[in-house]
């Protein structure tokens, strides 16, 4: 079934995690970069109209381009995640992007509130934790990663492999 959601690209935790989730998270497989997911599912990529595209423009507008570091290794059940500091202006992202569009909730609605996170394993609990264990060690020799978030990408996948379909700007703090 076709389908988009909204992302913010890390490239630079690449070197961290890329070999991780490669291993570790089948989304990695089909062309997902390291990211922190604002809004999935979202609607079939073949209803997305440039009037789609100027409401998601105008909700984001609410937040600035901010800078962000991944300091912490964090688990869902079976996932192992970077948590980002801060992790409000994605939320705030996230929920600007719910209220334009009501019908489509983060994770189809399967979680009571919105936790940003970049995932680097995710499916078993064994692989989970071997991934987290390893993190843990590359973090604490490398440090944090620093990061901007600059921009928001609407992903689509509708021939089994992602594909950046639109790029959001965010607008410049101010000084």
């Amino acid at each position: 079934m076709p389908i988009s959601a909204f992302a913010v690209k890390v490239p630079s935790a690449e070197p961290l995690v890329g070999d991780l989730r490669q291993r570790f998270d089948a989304t990695a497989k089909l062309g997902v970069p390291a990211h922190i997911t604002l809004l999935v599912p979202f609607m079939d990529p073949q209803h997305i109209t440039p009037a789609v595209l100027d409401q998601v423009q105008h909700a984001l507008a609410r937040v600035a381009a901010f800078s962000f570091s991944l300091v912490k290794v964090a688990r869902f059940p079976t996932t192992t995640y970077l948590a980002p500091e801060p992790s409000e202006p994605f939320v705030a992202m996230t929920m600007a992007l719910v209220e334009v569009f009501p019908d489509f909730l983060p994770y189809g609605g399967e979680h009571q509130r919105v936790v940003p996170h970049l995932t680097v394993a995710h499916g078993e609990a064994s692989e989970a934790d071997e991934a987290a264990a390893e993190l843990q060690v590359r973090l604490g020799a490398s440090g944090a990663v620093k990061a901007e978030c600059s921009s928001v990408v609407l992903l689509e996948n509708s021939s089994g492999r992602w594909n950046e379909l639109h790029m959001f700007r965010l607008s410049q703090a101010s000084a």
